[in-house]
């Protein structure tokens, strides 16, 4: 049995060593336009950790212990699909490495008008305490859309988390219209961006 200290080292190591591979492989320097449609000087690729051998579990851990030290309790952990897809499924195998059972799904931008027609797809999340999750967010609209469609299938969203704010506006636009609290692991300014 692992020690509290010796999991805040663990964590503390996965973060430094998430750091690490974020500036190295996922910041983007130049000129490209955000889907708000503003202009950047850099664009933050986290596909490029999300779905990387190494820094997957990374991520995995890493958002685990955030919402942890938050003091969220959640049962089910997504977002909406495709940034969240990779997301959801590392914190899914994180926990269960830590012997927790937690269900990931994922949210369609729209709901199916064939089949089951669900916007939600994997375990339900009725009646169950949810993290909605996303890689990172401009505008909060992709983590709102995820937080109305975990909602209309009976979810509690608890908290929305993010790997990377960049420090747009996000944080404060979803707490004010979800009334849930916005946690992320890296704010811009730790990747050398201003």
């Amino acid at each position: 049995m692992t020690s509290h200290s010796e999991t805040a080292v663990d964590f503390a190591a996965a973060r430094a060593r998430l750091l690490e591979l974020i500036k190295e492989l996922a910041v983007v320097r130049g000129k490209v336009i955000l889907s708000s449609g503003a202009e950047a000087d850099y664009y933050i690729d986290l596909r490029r950790i999300t779905l990387h051998h190494e820094a997957s579990k990374l991520v995995g851990q890493v958002m685990l212990a955030l919402a942890d030290k938050a003091g969220i309790d959640f049962e089910c952990a997504g977002g909406l699909t495709m940034g969240a897809d990779p997301v959801g499924t590392a914190v899914m195998n994180a926990a269960a490495d830590s012997g927790r059972a937690v269900d990931a799904f994922v949210v369609r931008k729209a709901q199916k008008s064939y089949g089951m027609g669900r916007q939600v797809e994997g375990p339900s999340v009725e009646g169950r305490k949810v993290l909605v999750l996303e890689d990172t967010s401009t505008t909060g609209g992709s983590a709102l859309t995820a937080v109305e469609g975990v909602r209309k299938a009976g979810g509690n969203v608890v908290a929305v988390a993010v790997i990377v704010d960049r420090d747009t506006g996000a944080k404060e636009k979803i707490e004010a219209e979800t009334g849930v609290p916005y946690l992320f692991a890296f704010g811009k300014d730790e990747l050398g961006l201003s």
